[in-house]
């Protein structure tokens, strides 16, 4: 792969591809998109393997790399194309910005990922499955609301007045909650937040709604 073409590959309802997907807007880089369907399996077969052997997505091919985990690959746009930065200057910000991210990407996601609910689903069935999913989200996002009263947050992004790394992380975990029919309208900084990003072409963009297979 050239050098200047970057490809991302990705599902289109992953909340991890959806979030390197609003990064990229941020960010201002093209891209092309290969879809994986991992309701097909196509993350497992040998061609996706072999580009990363976890057999997930996303994963994103840039400056000669081939890079996966998408907040590794947030940190990889951030430290790579500075401008429009994705974590503050600050020390103490910058960790607190970082575990807002942590507590959504790796608190809440990989219990609700789907090889974990299809487990839960074979063992005590499809109810338990959902009840098992609301759960979780709700859980996580209350915290998530209590993590975003800090003094840098002024009722516009997860801290300070541009987008960044937990908005990221958090607008994909939102959309995953509504269509689990979990509420979080009680929940105000989380609904600011949103309603802040919900304009932005970069998260417009990277909805599922605007990149779902026809």
């Amino acid at each position: 792969m050239g050098h200047d073409r970057v490809v991302l590959h990705d599902y289109w309802r992953s909340s991890a591809s959806y979030r390197v997907r609003i990064g990229l807007g941020l960010k201002g880089i093209a891209h092309e998109r290969v879809s994986v369907d991992l309701l097909k399996g196509a993350h497992r077969e040998e061609a996706h393997r072999r580009i990363n052997p976890q057999a997930l997505v996303p994963v994103l091919e840039i400056d000669g790399l081939v890079l996966t985990q998408s907040l590794a690959i947030l940190e990889y746009l951030d430290q790579t194309r500075p401008g429009s930065p994705f974590l503050p200057g600050d020390a103490a910000e910058r960790a607190h910005v970082r575990a807002i991210a942590l507590a959504i990407a790796c608190e809440i996601h990989p219990v609700s990922n789907s090889s974990v609910l299809k487990r839960i689903e074979d063992l005590a069935g499809a109810e338990a499955r959902a009840e098992w999913n609301r759960d979780n989200i709700r859980r996580g996002l209350v915290a998530v609301e209590a993590m975003l009263d800090h003094p840098g947050w002024r009722g516009r992004f997860c801290h300070g007045d541009r987008p960044g790394l937990a908005d990221c992380a958090l607008i994909p975990q939102l959309y995953n909650a509504t269509r689990w029919g979990v509420g979080f309208d009680d929940l105000p900084r989380i609904m600011a937040v949103q309603g802040h990003c919900s304009d932005l072409p970069a998260f417009v963009a990277a909805h599922p709604d605007h990149v779902a297979p026809s």
